[in-house]
């Protein structure tokens, strides 16, 4: 029976857990792309205009190491749910504090809970999309492994081509409804996202060199 290889999020997870400080930065460090990402991801457009991306991603790390002792996971792939769960339940309270305003409206119930949903689904369709826009599938690297390698590399892209890629690949919208949020024209936005997408492959590729 093979034995499953040691991946660089374990390493850094147990040397954390055994008290390394060091080890703790550089672990929070390798998802920090990752979390931003998915906040991005899951900052819908009422959110937008109060809440930046770069807050929740502050605030959701600033709780994790808070709260890092209280962690029972042992793998990197337990530390990425763990690290998504904060992430929810911040997207939830915020929601909670500039959407959401009469406290007794049964729509607001309803709406928090369908904001769990959502946070969960586009969390697995971002990590799909990682996942699978890695070009060498038959690397030995676990799939959370590959996934932040994708994750760092979108972070190199300009704005607006981590935006199209999000809002394709994520959020799922057709390229009319691309074109509307990003105020360019149907044509414009099809390039754009060929153009992503190649930009991606192009840093992929640089980094396996």
């Amino acid at each position: 029976m093979k034995t499953r290889a040691t991946s660089k999020s374990d390493l850094l997870l147990s040397r954390a857990k055994a008290g390394d400080a060091q080890a703790i930065e550089a672990l929070f460090s390798l998802y920090q792309n990752y979390v931003r990402l998915l906040a991005a991801s899951q900052l819908r457009a009422k959110l937008r205009t109060r809440v930046s991306a770069s807050d929740v991603v502050q605030d959701t790390f600033m709780k994790a190491h808070r709260g890092f002792e209280e962690f029972r996971g042992k793998t990197g792939g337990e530390f990425v749910v763990w690290l998504r769960s904060i992430l929810s339940r911040q997207i939830q309270t915020l929601y909670e504090q500039h959407v959401t305003v009469q406290s007794r409206d049964v729509r607001r119930e309803v709406s928090l809970e369908e904001i769990g949903k959502w946070v969960d689904r586009s969390s697995t369709k971002l990590e799909a999309v990682l996942i699978g826009s890695d070009p060498s599938p038959g690397t030995k690297l676990q799939n959370h492994e590959r996934m932040l390698r994708v994750a760092d590399a979108i972070a190199q892209l300009s704005v607006d081509h981590r935006e199209v890629l999000l809002l394709r690949s994520v959020e799922e919208l057709g390229y009319k409804e691309i074109a509307e949020r990003m105020q360019r024209s149907h044509g414009a936005v099809r390039m754009l996202w060929l153009r992503s997408i190649e930009a991606l492959r192009d840093k992929l590729a640089e980094d396996n060199e």
